[in-house]
């Protein structure tokens, strides 16, 4: 049997994430690590998530700071707690003693070849454990990824948040030879939620519908005033649809490289996508065998229903 661990930086589309998983798949776990906010407040988001939720769901909290470069925060986009905008119930539950890299390495080899680590984040949890157990790389399943791109960054004009925050981890988890899922802001900025399905959360949910809608209307205003977009996406509930709904987004085995030196490209992923036969570059060999199935396309619209029905089911 499949199990799972959401490795995460709450966050509104990674708590948007948690719900979702915990309702279609076997969720085991669930470890936190900085990114949209301090690894502090990602914790406790995780915790009154799963408070607001009824959701029994051991949280371990992870690493504070990238492997070796300087943390930045995505509190311009989720606001000082990372989930600005709803009022969640103070957590009566705590992070299990053991800390996050240590849970992941024990859960792999407790459930080898079943465990799929649905990464999230900043991939320096992930990167870590890899590490520290070599024995890890043949006891997972697979890894399903939520960050890079195959062409536009969102920090920088390459390099998408979660890859940039810490390259090197990146590079880590691409090179393991684990078998690989990603899906890039290429496709996850055409998942989103916009006035209207908020409006639907409030008026047809219930406590929890209506409180992920109030975070979520502060996370719209976010994307409208510094994107100018129209929608919120939800990049983070992209990573579980190869293992809910498989028709839903395209892959294409490609090889992906992870940039950790360039002046202008550092946390960019160099995907390589010669193989992919389009009108423009017709047949293609490309140079080296792929690593990842990198997400090409998505039915937008389909997801953001499953996610609306998902979030209505709650009490």
């Amino acid at each position: 049997m499949t199990v799972f661990i959401i490795d995460c930086d709450p966050g509104h589309d990674d708590a948007v994430a948690i719900l979702f998983g915990a309702r279609h798949c076997q969720l085991i776990g669930i470890t936190t690590v900085y990114g949209n906010s301090t690894v502090a407040n990602t914790t406790r988001n995780a915790l009154s998530i799963c408070e607001l939720a009824g959701l029994d769901i051991p949280v371990a909290m992870g690493l504070a700071e990238p492997l070796s470069a300087t943390r930045i925060s995505g509190e311009m986009v989720h606001g000082k707690t990372g989930m600005d905008g709803a009022e969640l119930p103070p957590p009566r539950s705590k992070p299990i003693p053991q800390p996050g890299v240590d849970f992941l390495i024990e859960q792999a080899d407790r459930h080898r070849g079943e465990l799929v680590i649905v990464a999230v984040a900043p991939l320096s949890n992930v990167a870590t454990a890899l590490e520290r157990e070599p024995g890890m790389k043949s006891w997972l399943k697979a890894i399903s990824i939520m960050g890079g791109s195959t062409h536009i960054g969102n920090v920088t004009p390459s390099a998408e948040f979660n890859t940039f925050t810490d390259p090197e981890a990146a590079e880590i988890v691409f090179e393991s030879g684990v078998p690989i899922h990603m899906v890039g802001l290429n496709v996850t900025t055409k998942v989103g939620i916009g006035r209207g399905d908020i409006k639907r959360l409030r008026g047809e949910g219930g406590k929890l519908a209506r409180e992920i809608a109030n975070a979520l209307h502060f996370y719209l205003e976010r994307q409208i005033s510094i994107y100018g977009r129209t929608i919120a996406p939800m990049h983070d509930v992209c990573a579980w649809i190869p293992y809910t709904h498989t028709n839903l987004i395209d892959y294409q085995a490609t090889r992906v490289s992870v940039e950790t030196r360039g002046r202008y490209t550092r946390g960019m992923t160099v995907c390589d996508l010669r193989g992919l036969v389009t009108r423009e570059t017709g047949s293609m060999a490309a140079a080296e065998p792929a690593n990842a199935e990198v997400a090409i396309d998505v039915r937008g619209e389909a997801i953001i229903e499953l996610v609306l029905d998902t979030l209505l089911e709650y009490p």
